[in-house]
């Protein structure tokens, strides 16, 4: 995991896996109430993330097809 790299400085694909990951060890517990707090802040920045590269990706397409695209 990319736990040291700040989510706006990730790729799609990596903030996507570590998102994934975090999950998985909420879903496993065993970790603190601080550290399901960490892992829980990590993953919405992660996610938030993941949106705006799949929001500047679907501009992009919007853009790329033109106004008819509707």
């Amino acid at each position: 995991m990319s736990e040291t790299a700040p989510p706006r400085e990730l790729g799609y694909e990596e903030a996507r896996e570590e998102l994934i990951e975090v999950v998985r060890t909420l879903e496993a517990g065993g970790t603190t109430l601080e550290e399901s707090l960490a892992l829980w802040e990590r993953g919405e920045a992660l996610a938030t993330v993941c949106q705006e590269w799949l929001d500047g990706a679907r501009r992009r397409l919007d853009e790329a097809m033109g106004p008819d695209a509707d």
